[in-house]
């Protein structure tokens, strides 16, 4: 077991409950896609899983250790994020350094890699997300799907144990969107263990092996993703992919 997470409370201005005892296991190698409507705790739970914010309850075992979550102190939230990458929304790029340098500057700073080192490492992980020719770019000369192939290659390079996606493709324009799925796939063919809050259907459930579904702070269902997809056991899940379900086209694997 990589990562297990049990009885996750969060709640915002000691009112809106937005995690409700959530639990949820990960095993090395899995692609584990959650879904769920607007509102349901699923960017919450993964910025909590990564100490982002701070839960008011739980456990998480992770990397062979045990934390408390409401208390876990600051140096061992810097280790675990040492072991974890995180892919936002916004791709959160700075917008003055150049793609490599967005790459590098966590693995020179944070890591005391010296700077050779971190630019070799740096273009080997653009270069695995389709961005060897663009080292020397600056983000507003890249598109929003190269932008977050850059995030992409900024996770990949620490050599993370998990990465943790938050609705990646969300801020693209649609013909952009394939072109980041396509990274993400070829990750997962790769075996890196990614945790990904997603609104793309066909990537829950061709390339994710597990499928958690959300609403209301809490898991409603979880499970293989074919039997997920094929046949969901609580009837809230079937009405979710019966409103969603036209977003999903039939596709290989392949």
């Amino acid at each position: 077991m990589l990562l297990k997470a049990t009885n996750v409370h969060k709640t915002f201005d000691n009112t809106l409950r937005v995690l409700d005892g959530v639990s949820l296991s990960v095993e090395q190698g899995d692609v584990v896609s959650i879904l769920g409507p607007s509102g349901s705790g699923k960017t919450t739970l993964l910025r909590c899983l990564n100490f982002l914010e701070r839960a008011d309850e739980g456990r998480l075992e992770f990397g062979g250790r045990e934390y408390d979550m409401a208390h876990t102190s600051k140096r061992d939230i810097a280790a675990i994020r040492k072991k974890t990458g995180f892919v936002f929304q916004s791709y959160n790029l700075f917008a003055n350094k150049t793609a490599l340098q967005n790459v590098t500057e966590g693995l020179i700073v944070a890591r005391k890699i010296p700077r050779d080192q971190a630019d070799e490492t740096g273009r080997r992980a653009l270069a695995k997300v389709g961005l060897s020719d663009r080292c020397d770019h600056y983000p507003s000369q890249l598109s929003g799907g190269q932008q977050q192939r850059v995030a992409i290659a900024r996770a990949i390079a620490a050599e993370p144990q998990i990465i943790y996606f938050d609705e990646p493709t969300s801020a693209l324009d649609p013909e952009l969107i394939g072109e980041v799925l396509a990274v993400m796939r070829q990750l997962a063919d790769d075996g890196m263990t990614m945790l990904v809050v997603t609104h793309e259907l066909n990537f829950a459930r061709y390339v994710s092996n597990k499928v958690i579904f959300m609403e209301h702070g809490r898991i409603v269902e979880q499970g293989p993703a074919r039997e997920f997809f094929e046949n969901p056991r609580e009837e809230r899940t079937r009405a979710f992919l019966q409103t969603v379900g036209d977003r999903l086209s039939p596709q290989d694997k392949e």
